[in-house]
């Protein structure tokens, strides 16, 4: 399973449809997404002080745009990227995601 961290807003959005193309798409080429344990990092780096946020558990088999793990930004890791828009029934859970009381995150259990 992967993971992508949108606003709660867009999902109820998208949720609607049959494929979601963030604006990342166009501009980068991909969806980004994460592992489980990537998830607190990449919400620390891009998404402090927000408490609006959803996450998708997107079933990796089920995906029809092709996926790669690459390291793009040289951080010797290797992050999930999807290469086309998500088709939504690949979506298996979507995880309400707030901070913590101290404004860090961590992947909710």
């Amino acid at each position: 399973m992967i993971y992508s961290i949108i606003s709660r807003a867009v999902w109820e959005q998208v949720s609607k449809q049959s494929v979601y193309a963030p604006d990342s798409l166009e501009t980068d080429g991909f969806i980004h997404c994460s592992t489980k344990e990537q998830i607190p990092w990449v919400a620390a780096q891009f998404y402090q002080g927000r408490t609006d946020l959803v996450l998708l558990g997107i079933d990796e088999r089920d995906l029809k745009p092709e996926l790669v793990y690459e390291d793009l930004y040289e951080l010797n890791e290797l992050f999930p990227h999807i290469y086309g828009e998500l088709n939504l029934d690949a979506v298996r859970k979507v995880i309400s995601f707030e901070p913590n009381e101290d404004g860090t995150f961590s992947f909710p259990e």
